[in-house]
Formats: structure tokens, sequence, C-alpha cells
């Protein structure tokens, strides 16, 4: 990707480069596990699509949507943490067992009351039916917040092999189940009723085979990473535990918040939406169209690994700022590539899921925006990290959880899905503004706005022009639409060509 090539073709001509080269080479495995392992999930998405009713799909959107907010909650910011003391503490050995001797803790107490009322629970949430669902998650909930220490671990002590090696087998293995249960079950069943799959196969369970697979999967990888649980010396220190609390509470506010700008409208949806309106194939036609978004998250995740590495080696010179204006310059110009390249071939994108969710694709340039805007957020966010006033992140974060939520009470009754889809682009945007405004005033970087605003505007004309080509054939609509992306990067080159040619030759200087 050639956003991340010009970061690192910096880094590379701006700061020492053996300390770095390997640190390249890290975040290069941990970004290329984190990111194919999503990218290998996400076709699970379009998978599901044909193989399940909308209305069954949005279970597993809801139910995965608890997962997220309860993961932050039983790691409360433990793993942060651990990074830290242990990397600065003589006794690291001390940090793993009292970090690990305490999430082992809360998560076997979540667990035994998540079972214990797993029937109240699961008729709180609308799942009267079945209880067996908590159960299931409140046990994979307890894997992985519990794992979460003895991965870190292995971050920490630079073996990212294995690391990504056990990320990737929960993948394989999770997939596999998937395919195992959701496919090749029925037929064997179909064609000999009495085969032995009826051992471990009953039709009733349905969607539920998501969720079980998810729990194999996850066991396993348990399994695996007995050896480096087991190497704990059980040395617990209760003052250590309370500074790393202390440490780890603004950093568990921070991830609640984020999960309810990106995961509150699953939940919400069927709670505020009357049963006459079918909320569980509201949220699964939503669940399903918002994934179609993969694509600019994928950017943003690889983005992110190249991005923070290269900013905190920085050693504060002068030219720092400049730098910083011209990443994000390339980096909206990726992003609007992106955000085009899937609005003007939607009719091609959308094929990878089933067409009785396609009453949904309306949602897919809001959703993409708001994505966008959030890269963008991020990579202002370098002058609260820059200059330790980190608390604002934590304040614009409440802001962009009231926009969401006060949105998503008001226009879901009204709108439903769409009102979700308003909340998650207002509250980016928002969030988005909040922080250039602050980062302005606080650390001042020379952004080009004068050439990123022309860009966003070419974007936004070639956008809303390809809505005329809808009702053309679809060889000249396709035909017309890629002219319209050829003038776009016609453009964009035609303007950036003199500083690409700066950057290549920059990176290629010795």
């Amino acid at each position: 990707m050639f956003a991340v090539k010009c970061i690192l073709s910096l880094l590379k001509n701006n700061t020492p480069l053996n300390p770095f080269k390997k640190l390249a080479g890290d975040t290069a495995i941990y970004g290329v596990s984190s990111i194919v392992g999503r990218f290998l999930n996400w076709w699970l998405v379009p998978y599901y699509s044909f193989m399940f009713l909308p209305e069954e799909y949005g279970v597993v959107t809801n139910m995965y949507a608890y997962v997220a907010f309860f993961l932050v909650l039983l790691t409360y910011g433990m793993e942060t943490s651990y990074f830290r003391y242990a990397s600065r503490s003589d006794k690291p050995e001390e940090v793993y067992s009292t970090s690990l001797i305490s999430l082992l803790f809360t998560t076997l107490s979540f667990v035994l009351l998540a079972s214990a009322f797993r029937h109240e629970i699961a008729a709180w949430i609308r799942y009267p039916d079945h209880p067996e669902y908590i159960l299931w998650f409140a046990i994979i909930l307890g894997i992985d917040a519990f794992t979460a220490i003895p991965f870190a671990r292995l971050r920490l002590n630079n073996r990212p092999i294995k690391f990504a090696m056990l990320k990737f087998i929960f993948i394989g293995f999770n997939i596999g189940f998937n395919l195992f249960f959701i496919s090749l079950c029925p037929k064997l069943v179909e064609n000999n009723p009495d085969s032995i799959v009826n051992l471990v196969y009953s039709k009733e369970i349905g969607v539920g085979y998501v969720f079980i697979s998810n729990l194999l999967a996850s066991v396993i990888v348990l399994i695996l990473l007995l050896p480096e649980i087991f190497r704990i010396s059980f040395n617990f220190n209760k003052k250590l535990l309370k500074q790393m609390l202390n440490y780890g509470f603004p950093i568990l506010i921070v991830g609640l918040t984020g999960m309810i700008n990106q995961n509150i409208d699953k939940v919400l949806l069927p709670f505020l939406l009357p049963q006459n309106q079918d909320p569980m194939f509201q949220l699964g036609i939503y669940g399903a169209n918002y994934k179609l978004a993969v694509l600019m998250n994928m950017f943003i995740q690889a983005f992110r690994y190249a991005f923070e590495p290269f900013f905190f080696a920085r050693g504060g010179s002068k030219d720092d700022p400049r730098i910083y204006a011209v990443v994000m310059k390339y980096f909206v110009i990726f992003g609007l590539i992106i955000f085009l390249g899937m609005m003007l071939y939607l009719d091609v994108v959308k094929l990878i899921i089933d067409p009785k969710y396609h009453e949904g694709l309306r949602v897919v340039p809001l959703v993409l925006l708001a994505n966008l805007f959030f890269g963008i957020y991020f990579t202002l966010s370098l002058w609260y990290k820059l200059t330790d006033k980190t608390r604002y992140g934590a304040y614009m974060a409440l802001v962009g959880s009231a926009i969401t939520l006060v949105l998503n009470f008001l226009l879901i009754p009204l709108m439903g899905y769409m009102g979700s889809a308003i909340a998650v682009f207002v509250c980016f945007l928002a969030m988005m503004i909040i922080s250039f405004v602050l980062g302005q005033k606080h650390y001042p970087v020379p952004y080009d706005l004068k050439r990123i605003g022309t860009y966003a505007i070419f974007a936004a004309v070639f956008f809303a022009a390809s809505y005329f080509t809808e009702s053309l054939p679809s060889l000249l609509k396709y035909g017309v639409n890629t002219v319209f992306m050829l003038l776009f990067l016609g453009t964009v080159f035609k303007h950036e060509k003199n500083d690409l040619l700066k950057l290549f030759k920059a990176g290629n200087k010795k």
C-alpha cells in the first residue's frame, strides 16, 4: 500500500535505522496477522448472508455487539497496564502473574454468575428460549479476556511469529467449524439420516453453530497457550494490582466509549423498534451492509500499524508538523479512492451478499464515510499523544458517545437502521472536527486543507453524478463510472505528481 510505503520511507530516512528496522518488521507481522485475520473472518459475513435469513443474522450481529462491550469490561485496561508496568519493572514475572491472577478471578466470577443467571439474562436481552447463548458467550468472553495477558506477554517478549500463528489458528478453526456445522453436517444428515454426525449436530441449533464454532476455536487457542500460562510464578502483589487498576481505569472508559460509538446501535435496535417492524430482520440487514465497509477498515487498520510507531519514533524535529501534514493528505486521498471505488461499483460489490440483504445498501456510503472520518480522527489524534494530553482523547470519546446515544434514541424509532447509520456518521464527523480544532490550538500542523478540500469536493461530485447513471444499461453505467474514477485519479495525479516523485526520490536515497 503506497501510503504505508511512504510513511516507512520517511521513517527510514529520518530515524536511526537499526532499532526501527526491527520495530517495522514486528509491526508488519502483527499488522498482517490482524488485517488478514479480520479479512478472512469477514468472508463469513457473505457466507452467513447466503445461509441465514436476515432475522437470523440479526441474532449474530446483536450478540457480538454485546461481546464487544463485555470484553472491554472484563479486561478493564489490564492489557495496557501490563505493558506499562512489565516493561519498566525489574520483576516482570511478578507483573505477569499479578495480571493473570486478577483476570483469572474476575473471568471465573463472570462465567459463574452468567451461568447461574443465564435464564434471566437471556430473557432480558430478548432471547428467553436460548439461555445456552449466554453460557456459550460467557465462556468465550472469559477465555478471550483471560488470554489477553498471555498474548500481551508474547508481544512484550518480542515473539511476533507465535502471536501471529495463534491468531491464524483461531481464524482457521473458527472458519472450519462454521463450514462443518452449517454446510457439511446438514448435507451428511440429509444423505444419511442415521449418520454418526447426529451425535454432534442438531438442525434446531441453527444460527447457534456460529457461536459454538467461536467457542471451540477459543478453547483450542487456550489449550495452545497453556505453556505460556503455566509459566506463571504465582506471585500476587496487591499494591501493584492497585496501581495497575488505577492506570487502566481511564483506558477502560475510553474503550467503553469506543464500543458505544461503534456498537451501541446493534444493541439498541431490538429495543427501540416495535415488534411490528421486525427489529431482528432490520438488524440483520443493517449488520450485513455495515460489514461491507471492510475495505475502508482494512486500510485504516494497516495505516494505524504503520503510523503509530512512526510518529512515536520521531525525535521532535522541527520538520515533524510538515511531515504529518503530508501523511494526512495522502491518507485522505487513499480513503477517498476507496470510497469512490466502492460506491461507483456498488452493483458489483453487492453481489458478495445475498440479494435479500440488498435493501440495506443505502447505509453503505454513510458507514464508509464514518470510517474515513474515524481514520482522519485517528491521524489527527497525534496532537494529544505527543503533548501528553491524553485526557482530551477521553473527552472527545465521551462527546462522541453522547452524540451516538442521543441520535440513536431519537432516530431509530423514526427511521430504523438508517437512523443508526446517520448516528455513526455524525459521531465521527463531530469527533474529527473537534480534534482538528483542538489540535491546531495545542500542536499546530500545516494541513493542506485547500488541496484536501478540493479532492473531497471532486469525490462528492463524482459520487453524486453516479446516481444519474443508475438508469443506464449496465455496460454503459460502468463505463461512465469508470470515467469518473479516472477523472478523480487524474486530478490527484496532476496535483500530486511532483510531491510523489519527491517522496519516491527520498525513499531511494541511502
